[in-house]
């Protein structure tokens, strides 16, 4: 999990890369990039490239640009498609997912090129969406073992305050034995790597969700060696990141990677 990160700059575009990810073009971009959207990134990433990205709604719904035309009416070309990520199905297409604290994940396949962006929000990841992006390459061929997987950056468990409702609804989906809330509450606190932490405030604690994503991928059998966690918090990261918590603006940081 000490993989490295490294900031790049082309041109005004400042954005993260990760080791995992070097077989390919990729970058969680920061706010500096604001307000361009993945249409005009791409080309910094490589060019002659295609874009593709979705309307997020902090669902699970993993989608091909293929699957992504097929629900669209031709006739209004800014419609989007909804879902919360997006899987290569064709070589130089580059996939998408807009962040501001909920979690971006990109994931490459080292045998076949094939690429996925994700949107990992609190909703989602309690819809276990990194699961169904798995399931997704392995629909295609995949083998668990070529997967390379980069978390990048959202809020931090230290920062994101939610209720407990919130904690045991993500919560299930890593604590399969427990039914009743306090059991899963309690589960969750007893983990050697517990995703959640107490807080001051009745009713609440403090969420990692990109931890619970790492979680939800050892029990796939992902070895924890295939991924990578950023170590920045959107919300701490005030220079570098946009976070809704921190301001309530609706601004977002894209993250995106070029399928072989």
């Amino acid at each position: 999990m000490n993989q490295q990160w490294h900031w790049q700059t082309v041109e005004q575009h400042s954005y993260l890369t990760c080791d995992l990810l070097d077989h390919w073009q990729h970058g969680f971009f920061s706010q500096k990039s604001y307000p361009q959207t993945p249409e005009h990134l791409t080309s910094v990433l490589q060019s002659q490239t295609t874009a593709f990205r979705v309307k997020q709604v902090h669902g699970n719904l993993v989608l091909t640009p293929q699957e992504m035309a097929a629900t669209l009416n031709r006739e209004d070309e800014r419609q989007l498609a909804e879902a919360d990520s997006v899987i290569s199905n064709v070589s130089n297409q580059s996939v998408w997912a807009a962040s501001a604290d909920c979690t971006p994940i990109l994931i490459g396949d080292l045998a076949t090129g094939q690429v996925c962006a994700i949107h990992a929000g609190w909703r989602g990841t309690a819809q276990k969406i990194v699961a169904v992006a798995i399931a997704r390459f392995i629909e295609s061929g995949s083998q668990k073992s070529d997967l390379r997987i980069a978390i990048g950056p959202a809020i931090s468990g230290k920062m994101y305050q939610v209720d407990e409702y919130v904690a045991i609804e993500v919560g299930r989906s890593i604590i399969s034995n427990s039914q009743e809330p306090q059991d899963v509450l309690n589960e969750l606190q007893q983990l050697a790597n517990s995703p959640i932490s107490n807080d001051d405030a009745p009713g609440k604690v403090r969420l990692d969700v990109p931890k619970v994503n790492q979680i939800q991928l050892e029990q796939l059998g992902i070895d924890p060696q295939q991924m990578a966690i950023a170590p920045y918090c959107t919300f701490k990261d005030s220079d570098d990141f946009f976070s809704y918590r921190r301001t309530g603006e609706k601004k977002v940081q894209w993250s995106g990677i070029v399928a072989k």
